[in-house]
């Protein structure tokens, strides 16, 4: 069986990399996704789901010298089991998780809309590391 999610959003803060007791490096960010629409009584509705993301290895590295606060990606991924926790106003809420396979960068450096679809390439074959990394060259900033 198989699954994948694909979301585009803007980061909720700068990414944050660690590495595990083995080395392997892994950064996490928030990435904000929203929905727009008018409801039957023509008011504007807003919706923003968040998800937390996990890229590994190469991808992690990557994610961890390009990305910041407010930049436009794309991530697609596997999506983990949903975490039940009880917010601040003791409201039930699922904290919704993501393993990153590949993640693109939208948009300029300054992410001002420019309209740039940055690309990765696949991971080698051979590489057990999730995650599509760019080359420098490719890097359009």
């Amino acid at each position: 069986m198989y699954q994948r999610i694909i979301i585009i959003g803007r980061l909720g803060r700068d990414p944050e990399m660690r590495y595990t007791a083995q080395g392997t490096p892994v950064t996490s960010f928030s990435v904000a996704t929203d929905r727009v629409w008018t409801d039957q009584s023509g008011q504007r509705q807003e919706r923003t789901v968040w998800f937390r993301v996990s890229a590994w290895r190469r991808l992690a590295e990557t994610c961890n010298q390009y990305l910041s606060k407010g930049r436009l990606v794309m991530v697609e991924g596997e999506l983990q089991e949903p975490t039940p926790y009880q917010s601040r106003d003791g409201e039930w809420r699922a904290s919704l998780e993501i393993t990153a396979r590949d993640v693109k960068f939208l948009g300029g450096r300054g992410d001002a809309g420019a309209g740039y679809e940055g690309g990765s390439r696949e991971a080698d074959a051979g590489d057990t590391g999730a995650g599509s990394i760019l080359d420098e060259e490719e890097i359009p900033f």
